[in-house]
């Protein structure tokens, strides 16, 4: 009793401190283990003992009347040893034996009769293809030994290529299944905003952007788990993928790595086109790491530092004509303490940083006077206690994650865009892009949380066994930012000297100028309203004068910043999961809510909106056909909300931070007809009636294994995501907008207003849009027998939809002929690739050599035909006016969304690899040759429908790099 209140001490001692809301449930795992004598006979009473050297967690347990034992929480390793004990049989043990996060798979060991001799009859691992019979996850599970053999990129991004369905990405941040693989702005095509990154239980996710906001040393992995579907109730879920590392953490001996691997031009091959010119780069990646015991059996450390650095020459893509260097460099910190207390009691710290810093654009079109310095990066850091009762494991920490990201420009004068009509044939990138970059952008995002998760385990005679997990998370997001204009205060978009006298109407309704514009139809009603004019007079407003222009053309628009300072925005995250699962028999069931409650925060500290608690339902039956573990069928369908992010919460609660005039050239005059951010005129307002959007999820599945080392499965997966956000003008879609009495009309009850709230903009529940998904999945494993180990997969998503918009408002709400509900906006879904196909493998050959491949094919990306607006690529409009829906438009074409598709092209890649043994020591050299074919075929077409002055429409614009070798070295010890 009194060790019970020892215990019970600590766990409310660290309750007190705070707990870790990412980290959800310990990142451990579980056996099934079934005994058995020569004729497949159960065995009870034998004692099942799994042990590792680099984890500090034993577990023991006796099997029963059916032969069966459950070890759970193990931690992630590939090197337990599985010792089978009992007084009528001969002594047993299976070394190699996985362990894998979050499963708990099936194995079955043949133990033979009790003999005289003292011998131990050991195996290695068991061939079969294990099966975790209770879970109906999908994904991948990449562990070391895989990452280690096979030719891929250093980091926890690039090894999310290996998963089946995920689809290719140069930014680290690639789509899956129903993710958002495009961005308007741009044209971007590979970056998806809908995935979910922990590290160690932290969730290093962009709490603006999305994206992955943390990098560590890829050496420390000890195994990555990507679950891209059936996400469980405990964890956070939307429409792309859930990627979880786990690091080592030492062992009873001290272990350590050096390695250092390069790469520079003259280990590259030339580009085959000659419009895109070869440019010369040098890289190198060096860390060391060591790992072993402060006291043996109870304390380990693991620590590692990372450099890595890459120097690329930026060269005109036709000419070859140097531009400029740019010098990209990290340096990766990490460092672990484990401390199992006692047998039940576990306390871990882990600590990373990553700092980066990126001395300029590599972007050939970035001008050298539109240049800028690039700050990533940041402490990471999270304290976890956990302890265990016989049925019984709880969890609770602390956890911080700081990421910064911050633009500071290089030209500091006043910038000038400046738009051609005349000459717009001739005019250059130089001539439009003229002054600075025009701001230094300081950026923070920073999350920290707490969590208590409690994991029960009930074994009832008849209503099956029970794993009840429950836990409570609370989460805060920072998205701190500080805009400081350059030069005079102010950006300026102006029109060239030799267009002098045109009209409003002039510059807004002709698609043949070059360069940028900030002004629409839409600002003809607000100007209206603001210089006390009518419609008609906005439109004849004549641009003329070049009075106090920056470069000396023609005054039209500009935003002047009158204020400046930082601004702090929040959001506060509660997240209640409750989920049992069940099995009885051969079939288990899982029931589980997940319920959310997301609070934002105006830099005044004020409650702006707060989006009340949204329950989710994650349901699956999975079921054991032969009852042996050799082969199940699942089906899931949940519901996975994805929170509006801190970007929205800064469009909307930017109160105390910098004040911009947006202001146009009237009759001498610059005259304001727009003031974002500050007290006096609030940019947006999350209006009353937003709802969370969500995706809704139905899947089914079915796996075997078709002999001891191989195995297949399918699934059919589908998804519809709703409740799309947007920020809408009211002046076009309200009762007083030029809409109103159309079929597009959204009157201030839709909003949940009763009339003009009274800022620039509202953000709302996007009215028609949807993303529809369905796919299909063929995957097939062989395990490593004989030498070698192979993974292909085919993959068929179909995607389509209304809307892009994720994350930061878009044009959808501002453009009445984006409306989801307008003509010919449901269409193929840019950005989707449809059919995928994988397949990688290892052969180790017995003299130390290992060769490793990875085959990637895609069908090709699907675009749009686009015209550029405010540098986003929207749909391409028809020629002709006609009226739909009440009101005459120019709607967007029938042949222009998600209408064109990238070739298809496939991509090998090898990796070449020698170990060997120096007694203690170990060294490994591999060689990696990328693209082996140098088959440079097209990754990219020109989107834009009257070109880009460089490439006509559909025209190839990116291709595959040319082939690579990358050559590394690392000694173990």
């Amino acid at each position: 009793m009194k060790n019970f209140r020892n215990s019970l001490t600590a766990f409310a001692v660290a309750a007190a401190l705070g707990l870790s809301s990412t980290a959800m449930a310990a990142d451990t795992g579980g056996l099934k283990i079934k005994v058995t004598d020569k004729n497949g006979n159960a065995i009870a009473g034998a004692t099942v003992l799994a042990k590792a050297p680099d984890s500090l967690v034993s577990k023991t347990a006796v099997s029963d009347a059916d032969g069966y034992v459950t070890l759970r929480g193990l931690d992630a390793s590939n090197q337990y040893t599985v010792s089978i004990n009992g007084s009528d049989i001969q002594s047993f043990e299976a070394s190699n034996v996985r362990v894998i996060t979050g499963k708990s798979l099936n194995l079955s060991y043949s133990v033979s009769g009790a003999t005289s001799s003292m011998e131990t009859i050991t195996v290695s691992g068991r061939a079969i293809s294990a099966i975790d019979t209770t879970s109906a996850t999908t994904g991948m599970d990449i562990t070391l030994d895989m990452t280690e053999s096979l030719p891929t990129g250093r980091s926890y991004q690039s090894y999310l290529q290996l998963t089946p369905g995920v689809k290719p990405s140069s930014s680290g941040n690639p789509s899956s299944k129903s993710g958002v693989n495009y961005s308007d702005v741009g044209g971007s095509v590979g970056t998806s905003s809908d995935n979910i990154y922990y590290i160690d239980g932290v969730n290093v996710t962009d709490n603006s952007t999305g994206t992955a906001g943390g990098n560590i040393n890829s050496e420390i992995i000890q195994e990555q788990q990507v679950i891209t579907g059936a996400v469980p109730a405990k964890y956070a879920g939307g429409a792309g993928l859930v990627s979880r590392v786990v690091t080592k953490s030492g062992s009873n001996e001290f272990h350590g790595s050096v390695n250092y691997y390069l790469q520079n031009d003259s280990l590259v091959g030339d580009y085959d086109s000659p419009t895109k010119a070869d440019a010369g780069f040098s890289t190198f990646d060096t860390a060391v790491t060591l790992g072993g015991p402060i006291i043996k059996d109870e304390l380990w450390f693991f620590a590692s530092y990372q450099i890595k650095n890459k120097k690329t020459d930026v060269t005109d893509p036709v000419t070859g004509d140097f531009s400029r260097a740019v010098e990209d460099e990290s340096t990766l910190g990490f460092g672990k303490l484990t401390w199992q207390a006692t047998e039940d009691d576990r306390l871990v710290f882990t600590f990373f940083n990553d700092p980066r810093d990126i001395s300029g654009s590599s972007a050939f079109d970035t001008l050298s006077n539109r240049d800028r310095v690039t700050a990533i990066g940041g402490n990471n850091l999270k304290l976890d206690y956990s302890h265990a009762w016989d049925d019984l494991i709880i969890n609770t920490g602390v956890m911080s994650h700081e990421s910064e990201l911050s633009y500071l420009a290089k030209d500091t004068s006043t910038r000038n865009d400046v738009a051609f009509y005349t000459n717009a044939s001739s005019a250059t990138q130089s001539e439009t892009d003229l002054g600075g970059l025009g701001a230094h952008t300081l950026q923070d995002r920073n999350k920290s949380s707490f969590y208590i998760n409690a994991e029960y385990y009930l074994d009832t005679d008849d209503f099956g066994y029970h794993t009840i997990e429950v836990g409570y998370e609370a989460e805060t997001n920072e998205n701190i930012t500080n805009s400081v204009y350059t030069g005079d205060s102010a950006q300026y978009t102006s029109i060239a000297a030799a267009d002098s006298g045109v009209t409003f109407n002039d510059y807004i309704t002709n698609d043949d100028w070059v360069g940028t514009k900030d002004l629409g139809s839409a600002d003809i009603v607000r100007l209206s309203d603001e210089l006390g004019i009518t419609e008609a007079d906005v439109s004849n407003i004549v641009f003329n004068s070049t009075e106090g222009n920056p470069t000396g053309d023609v005054n039209a628009y500009r935003i002047m910043q009158t204020e400046q300072a930082e601004s702090k925005l929040e959001t506060k995250g509660q997240t209640f999961y409750i989920q049992d699962s069940i099995t009885i028999d051969d079939l288990t069931l899982n029931v589980g809510l997940r319920a959310e409650k997301w609070e934002h925060f105006a830099s005044t500290g004020a409650n702006i909106f707060t989006f009340d608690w949204e329950v989710a339902h994650r349901l699956s039956a999975v079921y054991d056909i032969n009852g042996d573990g050799d082969s199940k069928v699942w089906a899931f369908i949940g519901r996975y909300y994805d929170p509006i992010r801190t970007d929205m919460t800064s469009f909307a609660g930017n109160l105390t931070g910098s004040v911009r005039e947006e202001q146009i050239f009237v009759n001498g005059n610059w005259e304001t007809f727009r003031t974002r951010g500050g007290v006096a005129t609030q940019d947006a307002f999350i209006s009353p009636a937003t709802k969370t959007p969500y995706t809704d999820e139905f899947l089914i599945g079915y796996s075997t294994n078709l002999t001891e080392d191989t195995n297949i499965s399918v699934t059919y997966t589908k998804r519809d995501t709703k409740d799309i956000m947007e920020d809408y003008d009211l002046s076009i879609y309200s009762e007083d907008g030029y809409l109103a009495g159309t079929d597009f009309e959204l009157p201030y009850s839709y909003f949940g207003y009763t009339e003009n709230p009274g800022s620039n903009y509202v953000i709302g529940t996007l009215a028609g849009g949807k993303r529809v998904y369905q796919g299909i999945e063929v995957t097939f494993k062989k395990l490593r027998t004989e030498n070698w180990s192979l993974l292909s997969s085919y993959t068929y998503n179909d995607a389509e939809g209304s809307s892009n918009s994720d994350g930061n408002a878009d044009f959808q709400g501002d453009w009445e002929i984006l409306d989801p509900r307008a003509p010919n906006m449901y269409g193929k879904q840019p950005g989707n690739v449809e059919h995928q196909f994988k397949i990688l493998g290892t052969y180790y050959f017995d003299n130390g050599f290992e060769a490793g491949a990875i085959y990637n094919w895609n069908s090709g990306t699907r675009y749009s035909k686009a015209q550029s607006i405010s540098g986003r690529y929207l749909p391409l409009q028809v020629e002709t006016a006609y009226e739909f829906g009440g009101y005459t438009t120019e709607w967007v074409d029938t042949g222009s969304v998600g209408v064109a598709e990238t070739p298809s092209y496939g991509t090998l890649d090898v990796r070449v690899k020698y170990v060997h043994d120096f007694g203690d020591y170990q060294t490994e050299f591999f060689l990696d040759i990328f693209n082996v074919l140098d088959d440079q075929a097209i990754t990219e077409e020109e989107q834009l429908a009257a070109g880009s002055g460089t490439y006509a429409f559909g025209e190839a614009k990116d291709w595959v790099e040319p082939r690579r070798f990358y050559l590394g070295a690392k000694v173990l010890f």
